[in-house]
């Protein structure tokens, strides 16, 4: 029985910034932002949006009143929780009418948490064939204005529904990870923006890679020709770039070439949207099933890592028939269709923040999903 991803959406809220203007704004070559970080475009958040706006609005896309009554869990993985008790996971349940009888939860663990949500997904089918997992992928990525991490800023949500017999990606049984107690990366409470030591944080990444990728051509005797492409976490774009090539000493050019022709494509929405914490790898994912011509039992390799850190590379088989099951004109009509700020709209976007003072605020915002009140700090949404 195959196992995986029968269906896959992502959303991004309705503005962006350009990374010319940004530049320009800070005093700095366009060239550091397009090319030393790969990045083009970054997703700008109202805050009238949240990860459960985005949640859900990646979510509705995909499912039926059907999958809504065979959905016994959705999982959302995050760094960006609007509560330190009750999970997003259970507002959007509630807003996409998902039937009752389901379990609702987050998952943290840095950018890696989408990747545990995907596996536990993936245990309860196997135990639950006739039933199904939703799993959410979404986060808000903020290090301030005029920041060294300020460029690799983004926001948005990918949605996964996980189903015996998929359409789109089965999984194989080939996981292998790894952890390292480390802080590159780290947000404890009551600091609103991360701590980042930038130099450790994309070593790090790198050398678990590495490591990660001997242990799995020692454990699952594969190389990187048994891999139709292999996709990675994209903090920044450049940053996978920079781990793909870390194992291309040991490779002839043109699987070098061959390699990086895939990743390019993988890449495409990401240049366009930023940094998705625990939802980047996925976005890189549908770019391209999107934007790759795969064939039915190509291999894809995918590179998850999560500061602090923990890492895991697993593949996953593409389907028969899976371009059939895609929403490639929709994802291209989404990035298409968003209004570009100028940088004192963006700042001025950025500084707003909702109110905490328990008293009662309404808000217009006719957005699916939006904010639309806030009472006794909580936040009520439009359904």
């Amino acid at each position: 029985m195959n196992i995986g991803i029968d269906k896959i959406s992502f959303h991004v809220p309705n503005y962006y910034l350009d990374m010319t203007d940004l530049a320009n704004a800070r005093e700095t070559d366009p060239n550091k932002f397009h090319i030393g970080l790969g990045q083009d475009q970054m997703a700008i958040i109202p805050e009238t949006q949240d990860i459960v706006t985005l949640g859900a609005s990646a979510a509705a896309k995909i499912l039926t009143d059907e999958d809504k009554k065979d959905i016994d869990m959705v999982i959302v993985g995050t760094e960006s929780s609007t509560d330190f008790s009750k999970s997003a996971a259970v507002i959007i349940h509630g807003l996409l009418d998902i039937q009752s009888f389901a379990r609702s939860f987050e998952i943290k663990h840095a950018c890696y948490a989408g990747t545990a949500a995907l596996q536990q997904a993936h245990d309860y089918v196997a135990l639950h064939p006739d039933r199904k997992v939703l799993v959410i992928a979404a986060d808000i990525a903020k290090y301030g204005l005029n920041t060294g991490g300020e460029p690799t800023q983004g926001c948005g949500a990918v949605a996964m529904l996980i189903t015996k017999e998929p359409h789109l990606l089965a999984f194989n049984d080939d996981s292998v990870f790894y952890s390292e107690d480390v802080y590159d990366f780290w947000r404890p409470a009551g600091h609103d923006y991360p701590l980042v030591d930038g130099h450790m944080s994309n070593q790090v990444y790198i050398d678990s890679f590495t490591r990660i990728w001997e242990q799995n051509k020692k454990i699952n005797h594969t190389e990187s020709t048994d891999y139709a492409a292999l996709t990675f976490h994209l903090p920044y774009t450049k940053m996978g770039r920079k781990a793909l090539r870390a194992i291309f000493p040991d490779l002839p050019e043109t699987e070098q070439q061959r390699l990086e022709t895939r990743y390019d494509e993988a890449i495409v929405y990401s240049r366009t949207v930023g940094n998705l914490y625990t939802g980047s790898l996925y976005l890189g994912l549908i770019s391209l099933l999107d934007n790759s011509q795969l064939a039915a039992g190509d291999r894809v390799g995918l590179f998850s890592y999560g500061s602090g850190a923990v890492s895991e590379f697993f593949s996953m088989t593409v389907m028969e028939d899976y371009k059939k099951h895609l929403t490639s004109e929709d994802n291209q009509a989404l990035l298409a269709q968003r209004k570009r700020l100028s940088i004192e709209e963006y700042e001025k976007m950025f500084g707003e923040k909702l109110p905490v003072d328990g008293e009662t605020y309404t808000f217009s915002d006719p957005t699916d999903f939006a904010i639309n009140k806030i009472s006794g700090d909580i936040r009520y949404y439009n359904k």
